[in-house]
């Protein structure tokens, strides 16, 4: 467990370094590339750990303790001395719009940076599993709106379903507007269908974060039987011993038909002994006993004992889909993906704001942690699509109109492009402090969030 801690926190200061320098990178090219002096590039706060610099006339660059945020320092008249000879690059020197411009260029550069990384994925391809039903709920919104097994999901409303991923992000946005919903579908028999899911019921499971189950809703999964395929050196499944191309016949006395009912029964046993009986390849019986490991996962403990499924060549092919394209369609796709995250995002916190949604869709620095771990352990591209997520939140919440914030600036400079003359210090001051009490309580919110998740 304590690995697994270490590789989240690796994760989790990995992402937040790159998202920082990306987002300082922005405020920092701009600024001199419009003539602006800037003194110093930290990334983090608080104690310096390394810093480097050529002269005084030149930047110093800052790597600090507290990889938390970061910063870049401007020479401003208003944070002391400026000799005469640099007065022409100083940032309370510049016009209105230049100085727009250096404040907007972070948001901006974590959007760029989304639109790389997104582009970057459709272009090599995005491995997904294809939008198959394989069983309905009976009962449920989905059998009530006439969805059965094997329905293969085409368009839902207006967004294309090419994955599981895209799909249940469309539902996701969809769930928000209240409105019936048509998903247009291929039947088992081929025929294309249109079903209409209730705009009242789907706004209901808009907050909720399996949002699949609860439409009453699975994935169609190859179903693998109980073989060994492979392990972890020096974990519970390799110590117990159990060979490669082991078939798990039964486990405390109970038949074990599938690895998906084998994976349930280790994970609800953590730290308890489970025998099992099974057939090596040579068609000899043998019981072996094994005890799952303890994990700590989204707060939850489970069993885990370090073994994979054996996995038939081209077992997957029927139910995998890369979704791929050309450079140019790539680029375009990232830029529709990352506009329509940034909405849905703006929506859910106009939602939060009015009442309609719940802080629970808050995310904090605990969930954000667990989610790096777990993506960066699923792979490269799995962490990627994080990475991009996370840079499109911090260029949406940096953009809110609230002091401290960029966008808070930016409110700033357009009321002195209308007056004629800057924000007075006094107002902007005052400002600051209720804008530092709003972040807070907003830090607050999100931290309560997610210890609520670990208690749920």
């Amino acid at each position: 467990m304590t690995d697994n801690l270490l590789f989240t926190l690796a994760a989790f200061i990995i992402a937040l370094t790159v998202l920082i320098a990306v987002h300082e990178f922005g405020h920092f090219w701009v600024a001199r590339r419009l003539g602006v002096m800037v003194t110093r590039f930290s990334i983090g706060f608080g104690p310096t750990l390394l810093s480097w610099q050529r002269n005084s006339e030149t930047t110093e660059y800052v790597l600090a303790a507290i990889p938390l945020g970061g910063y870049i320092k401007m020479l401003d008249e208003r944070e002391g001395e400026v000799p005469a000879h640099q007065l022409d690059r100083a940032f309370n020197r510049q016009p209105v719009w230049k100085r727009s411009a250096i404040v907007f260029a972070g948001p901006l550069f974590n959007l760029l940076f989304a639109i790389i990384a997104y582009w970057a994925i459709f272009m090599v391809g995005d491995l997904g599993l294809k939008p198959v039903i394989g069983t309905v709920a009976p009962q449920s919104i989905a059998a009530n709106a006439g969805f059965q097994s094997g329905d293969e999901l085409l368009v839902i409303g207006e967004q294309p379903a090419r994955s599981w991923e895209t799909a249940l992000f469309a539902f996701a946005v969809d769930a928000l507007d209240g409105a019936d919903l048509p998903v247009r579908v291929r039947d088992a028999s081929n025929l294309e269908q249109t079903r209409w899911l209730p705009g009242v019921e789907l706004a209901a499971l808009a907050e909720e974060p399996d949002l699949l189950n609860r439409l009453g809703l699975t994935a169609k999964r190859p179903q693998l039987p109980a073989v060994i395929g492979e392990f972890v050196p020096g974990e519970a499944a390799e110590k117990a011993g159990f060979a490669v191309g082991d078939h798990l016949r039964t486990a405390n006395g109970q038949p074990l038909e599938l690895w998906k009912d084998w994976v349930t029964l280790v994970r609800e046993h953590p730290g308890q002994a489970i025998a099992v009986e099974v057939e090596r390849r040579d068609g000899s019986r043998t019981t072996l006993t094994v005890t799952p490991q303890a994990n700590e996962i989204d707060g939850k403990v489970s069993g885990h004992i370090g073994a994979g499924v054996a996995v038939p060549d081209g077992l997957m092919d029927d139910y995998q889909v890369v979704v791929r394209y050309g450079a140019g369609e790539a680029l375009g796709q990232a830029v529709g993906k990352t506009w329509d995250m940034s909405v849905m995002m703006l929506r859910v916190m106009g939602r939060m704001l009015t009442g309609e949604a719940s802080v629970k869709n808050l995310s904090g620095p605990i969930t954000i942690a667990e989610i790096a771990g777990r993506t960066a352990s699923s792979g490269f591209d799995a962490f990627i699509k994080f990475l991009a997520v996370v840079s499109i939140s911090l260029g949406v919440l940096n953009l809110l109109p609230m002091p401290v914030l960029d966008g808070g600036h930016l409110v700033y400079f357009l009321i002195e492009r209308i007056k004629g003359s800057p924000v007075s210090e006094t107002i902007q001051q005052h400002a600051q402090t209720v804008g530092f009490v709003l972040l807070a309580a907003l830090m607050v919110l999100a931290f309560y969030a997610d210890i609520v998740r670990l208690l749920d």
